[in-house]
């Protein structure tokens, strides 16, 4: 194996048996997420006391996670749809609830909208995670 520089995504496509704790090394960190998602915040984020850090990690951990159940039925590619209703299955209400905290009301619509936008970042995010050549 070599270090390449690959999407996350694309790491764990072509890894068989990728563990989740591996996958979270080379996430991009949640803050920097956080702050491209929720500027009003980036004071608060930076001191680590905004609901919005808690917002984007469930956010993008559920991503990782859905992404690498579906790498490792070998189901990974055109399923976004699938993929997005699961992530919003799994952390649609704590995100509601999170989001209430910073004075947003939100519907399913401004979830999915985070959903994407996460998902947008974690394609072009690269990764030097050791790939199979």
């Amino acid at each position: 194996m070599s270090n390449v520089f690959v999407t996350i995504f694309k790491w764990i496509e072509k890894e068989e048996k990728v563990v989740y704790a591996d996958i979270l090394k080379y996430a991009p960190p949640v803050a920097k997420l956080a702050e491209m998602l929720f500027p009003a915040q980036a004071a608060a984020i930076a001191a680590g006391t905004s609901a919005a850090l808690d917002v984007t990690t469930l956010i993008q951990n559920a991503v990782l996670m859905v992404e690498q159940k579906y790498a490792a039925s070998g189901a990974a590619s055109g399923t976004g749809v699938l993929k997005a209703a699961e992530v919003l299955s799994l952390a649609g209400s704590a995100v509601t609830s999170l989001l209430s905290q910073l004075g947003i009301t939100a519907t399913s619509d401004y979830i999915n909208s985070l959903i994407t936008a996460v998902v947008g970042i974690l394609n072009v995010q690269p990764s030097t995670a050791p790939v199979k050549a």
